[in-house]
């Protein structure tokens, strides 16, 4: 079964503009997908996720997700993992998993000529990994490295520092990828039972991009995916989470040259009707590099960071409104402060008619370039299923941005930013005395601006 929409959208897949037929198609066995089929080129690119993820992982073993994600292609069926990575190699196939806190995600790109020989790799991938002891604990110890790397890393510290507070005593507030205890701990049982339980149709998001039409996919999809179980006899599910609104400031002391801030409050989720609104306001606020406010401010008035900026966070159970900024750490104070003032100001006063007809304008001139890869394309439809916006979304998406109106902006703004419930981390130095405000020579400014 076959649903079709043609969808105007400027694709850059070749180079040049062109509109792409977006179809649903349901396989034999029932499993549906998006296709977006082009046979410019004889590429096809498949991207997948499970949906629950890290989230999921038990408290001792923090990290079994990504750990098992990173090993199934590591080996699978009758060949290692060095037979199966030249298999790979050999016939050009990309294959990629990973997980994060709310899926375990997949992507295959292959020639049309080797996509038998990669839709069976991937199968024996998810059905059939080995878990063979060399290539567990390499990447064992691959993972444990990193965790002690980031461990020390200032940005990586704030953003866990952070999400513990906003989220204290639920799944996300964890740290997603484990304690080198945690993936110490994680055994071939376990790995063997997150595939059993973690792989399975009912959790199933999928898409396809390229030289395939609807029956070569349908018939695809069943062998892909054959060996998987229809349901999933792991049944926990990521509750809902009520973000902290508490104002506190956490000061983490490192002895480093300048400051990393983060700071956040309960934001919006992707399924609200006001998120187009709230990413116009965005935009405006911190999202918008040089056209941004925050960008304004800090560095092209004070010149206090090099970079500062905000960003939506939409998980399965929550959402954020998150701002970030590397200072020196005698300057910390005053760029928190400035941010804060900009919270205010944005909730109170909304947009300028200005600012809203330049959000729009990149929003809507931006959106093509989502599209540049075979890859971003799929990704982009397993996003649209999962978030249930429907077969004519990537059709409607820019009209939604136009919709909002000056007073849209300035309710949303109202609802939605709260300078009060802000959770501020502040990684670096003990604390200094600020310095004196400084401004940035005016043939600086000027450089600057005309970026």
């Amino acid at each position: 079964m076959i649903k079709r929409l043609i969808i105007c959208v400027a694709l850059l897949v070749t180079g040049t503009a062109q509109a792409v037929t977006v179809q649903q198609v349901t396989s034999p066995g029932g499993i549906k997908a998006y296709l977006a089929q082009d046979s410019t080129n004889p590429i096809i690119g498949l991207s997948f996720m499970f949906q629950g993820g890290s989230a999921l992982d038990p408290d001792a073993k923090l990290g079994l997700s990504n750990m098992a994600a990173a090993l199934l292609d590591e080996g699978a069926g009758d060949l290692d993992s060095f037979a199966f990575q030249s298999a790979l190699e050999d016939r050009a196939i990309s294959l990629r998993f990973s997980a994060d806190r709310d899926a375990v995600r997949g992507g295959l790109l292959t020639t049309t000529q080797a996509s038998a020989t990669a839709f069976d790799l991937l199968n024996q991938a998810m059905t059939k990994p080995r878990f063979d002891q060399e290539p567990v604990e390499r990447v064992r110890r691959q993972i444990q490295v990193r965790l002690k790397s980031d461990a020390e890393n200032p940005s990586r510290i704030a953003r866990r520092t952070l999400m513990a507070a906003l989220f204290p005593g639920h799944p996300y507030g964890r740290l997603e990828d484990g304690t080198p205890d945690t993936i110490a701990a994680v055994s071939l049982d376990d790995l063997r039972a997150w595939v059993k339980t973690r792989l399975a149709k009912d959790r199933l998001i999928v898409a396809a991009v390229g030289d395939i039409t609807p029956r070569q996919l349908g018939q695809a999809l069943d062998k892909i995916f054959a060996g998987l179980p229809a349901t999933s006899t792991f049944n926990d599910a990521v509750p809902e989470a009520r973000v902290s609104d508490k104002a506190q400031e956490i000061k983490v002391e490192r002895p480093l040259p300048q400051s990393v801030i983060v700071m956040a409050q309960p934001g919006i989720q992707r399924t609200d009707p006001d998120w187009y609104a709230a990413q116009v306001l965005d935009y405006t606020f911190g999202s918008g590099s040089f056209a941004s406010r925050l960008m304004d401010e800090v560095r092209e008035k004070r010149g206090l960071a090099y970079s500062v900026s905000s960003s939506l966070q939409a998980y399965d159970a929550a959402g954020l409104i998150l701002a970030s900024v590397g200072t020196r750490a005698d300057q910390a104070q005053q760029s928190i402060d400035i941010i804060k003032a900009e919270w205010k100001k944005i909730q109170t006063d909304g947009l300028t008619e200005a600012e809203l007809n330049d959000a729009k304008q990149y929003l809507t001139g931006a959106w093509p370039l989502r599209f540049s890869s075979t890859g971003s394309i799929a990704d982009t439809l397993v996003a649209v299923q999962k978030d249930k916006l429907g077969l004519d979304y990537l059709d409607k998406r820019n009209d939604y941005i136009n919709a909002v109106t000056l007073a849209d902006a300035k309710r949303v703004a109202a609802r939605l930013y709260k300078p009060d419930a802000l959770t501020v981390v502040v990684v670096g130095p003990a604390a200094q005395k600020d310095a004196a405000p400084r401004q940035r020579p005016e043939r600086e400014r000027k450089s600057s601006a005309s970026q």
